[in-house]
């Protein structure tokens, strides 16, 4: 990149935003639904645990033979689940297919509870594009940070109560002895117990003084100080996509970032919804235009929340200059390298009108144009490369 900076940290996806992609399950079976199997014929068993409610159904009624010769019950774990692609399948705890009467069962027997996970797949499939939308919807206003004491919660050892030897027992020198010796245990393991809790406490204790100490410093304007916070809250943020950052605190109360940004390829593909009538999942794939647009709004959105989070570090931080990029092959050489998608530099002052109490309503790609920016970007979002600002 040309330039070093003091301070590197990964921002690695949390796990709310982590979605698997081997499907969502949910078993019918060892508690509150089984299929039993006997000389009776099929029945489909349901319940709910602990609470002496059960349900009894005939799936299918017994055959000739089956009244004859079969005479064991079996019980079977029914396995649902709904593929990333919409697809829905029933199967035994073995993993095979079940038939269209078990299947028709289920349905009918506890169809609510298979609408609601196909309903919580297609929450899950898109929630991965819009939480990558919404990461600007919780950036801090730049408000000074404060020191709020934590309460050490730690309850001290108990002083045990020494014992005192029975009537008879005093007659008894063997027996008083061995009273005696439970209280003197008893004290040392108090004893212990105690000046490990007095250590424990006082560490605490140090730790609320030091916290205290950096908070002060990073009002005050302390490089080293706002440097750590800067750090402490990045990590601390979920973030849907890996992310690297690059900072520093220079003069004048200047923070400048450079972020790799996730690559228009790491975005996900697919939208979801589900139909009124019906068991199923409707999953499409979402088009070039919508995956760029998707993009142009979180590499934005990531922008955003991280030029927040550095004014809200400390009220001596006068300006904010970012530069996000992302590694793009070359159209004349076809060499992958980084490409600066936009630099922005914003001022305390500007930054403070931005309402934080609604940030859900802010546009937050025409957000960067209140400030000093470099961009080239179309409205669809294709990015041409530019030129960082520098301070």
């Amino acid at each position: 990149m040309g330039v070093r900076f003091r301070k590197s940290i990964k921002l690695a996806p949390g796990i709310r935003m982590n979605f698997s992609g081997g499907g969502v399950s949910w078993t019918l079976g060892p508690r509150g639904a089984s299929v039993g199997i006997g000389k009776r014929g099929a029945y489909l068993n349901t319940g709910i645990p602990g609470t002496g409610f059960y349900n009894r159904e005939r799936l299918i009624s017994p055959s000739v033979s089956n009244r004859q010769s079969d005479s064991q019950t079996r019980t079977f774990t029914i396995g649902v689940s709904v593929s990333d692609n919409g697809n829905l399948s029933f199967n035994d705890e073995d993993g095979n297919p079940l038939s269209e009467a078990f299947i028709a069962a289920a349905k009918k027997q506890q169809g609510d509870k298979i609408k609601a996970l196909i309903q919580q797949k297609c929450d899950e499939i898109n929630a991965q594009s819009e939480s990558l939308a919404k990461i600007h919807f919780y950036t801090s206003a730049p408000l000074t940070p404060q020191f709020e004491p934590l309460f050490f919660n730690v309850p001290n050892p108990v002083k045990p109560i020494p014992k005192a030897p029975g009537l008879f027992c005093r007659f008894f020198k063997s027996c008083v002895a061995k009273t005696d010796k439970e209280n003197q245990k008893a004290f040392e393991e108090y004893s212990i117990k105690n000046t490990q809790w007095e250590k424990l406490k006082k560490d605490f204790d140090d730790a609320q003084v030091a916290r205290q100490q950096f908070f002060g410093r990073l009002v005050s304007g302390d490089t080293n100080a706002i440097e750590q916070y800067v750090e402490e809250v990045l990590q601390d943020i979920v973030w849907p996509r890996e992310t690297l950052v690059n900072f520093e605190v220079r003069e004048g109360g200047i923070i400048v970032l450079d972020v790799d940004l996730p690559e228009i390829e790491d975005m996900p593909n697919k939208t979801a919804n589900v139909p009124q009538r019906g068991y199923r999942l409707s999953v499409k794939e979402m088009g070039v235009t919508q995956i760029q647009k998707l993009y142009m709004l979180h590499v934005h959105a990531v922008g955003f929340r991280i030029i927040g989070e550095a004014f809200s570090a400390s009220p001596s931080v006068q300006s904010v200059i970012l530069s996000a990029y992302s590694q793009r092959p070359n159209k004349a050489t076809a060499q992958v390298g980084n490409e600066y998608l936009y630099s922005v530099r914003a001022d305390r002052k500007e930054w403070e009108k931005i309402n934080f109490d609604n940030l859900s309503q802010i546009d937050v790609v025409d957000a960067f144009s209140r400030f000093e920016l470099r961009r080239d970007m179309s409205k669809t979002g294709i990015f041409k490369p530019v030129e960082v600002i520098h301070v």
